[in-house]
């Protein structure tokens, strides 16, 4: 895969991402398969931002009423700043994006973010009987969020896959 950013050639940048989201999730499962929780939440995780950033660049007119303006890139370039969150799609923006592009989506796109979020969360700090520091406090619910989002992640990138060619 050759990186392609959004301004450059927004198709092959999504369908790279589409591509992106495929394996991603397909490595969560294998992953969950071996017992690698942790790996697993962070590969589903990975997979659903690919997949987020994918319908961003192709619904761009709606990222871009929600970050209006330009910034510069490391380069020093100005670009659109909805460029340049879909090209990042920092976690911290991930659920306003979803937000966005609920118009073109629906809420399942919100609630799907929302659950890759909490595996994100789960990711860097594991279990917690006390619910203080995860969500998730046993490792049956993490097993059914990744599977869940994992599958959900193929389905959609397939469908969105067949909108590129």
């Amino acid at each position: 895969m050759t990186y392609a950013p959004p301004w450059r050639d927004t198709s092959q940048y999504i369908r790279l991402r589409l591509e992106e989201a495929l394996r991603e999730a397909e490595l969560a499962l294998k992953f969950l398969e071996q017992g690698l929780h942790r790996n697993a939440a962070g590969k589903a995780f990975q997979a659903w931002k690919a997949l987020l950033a994918a319908a961003a660049a192709r619904h761009k007119e709606a990222v871009a009423r929600r970050y209006a303006g330009a910034v510069r890139d490391k380069t020093g370039r100005l670009r659109s700043r909805a460029d340049m969150v879909t090209a990042l799609m920092p976690t911290t923006r991930m659920r306003e994006v979803a937000s966005a592009l609920e118009e073109a989506y629906g809420k399942e796109l919100i609630h799907l973010t929302d659950i890759a979020l909490n595996l994100h969360e789960f990711r860097y700090n594991g279990l917690d009987p006390e619910g203080v520091v995860s969500r998730y406090t046993n490792l049956e619910d993490v097993e059914r969020d990744v599977k869940y989002l994992a599958e959900k992640t193929m389905e959609w990138a397939r469908k969105e896959s067949y909108q590129t060619t």
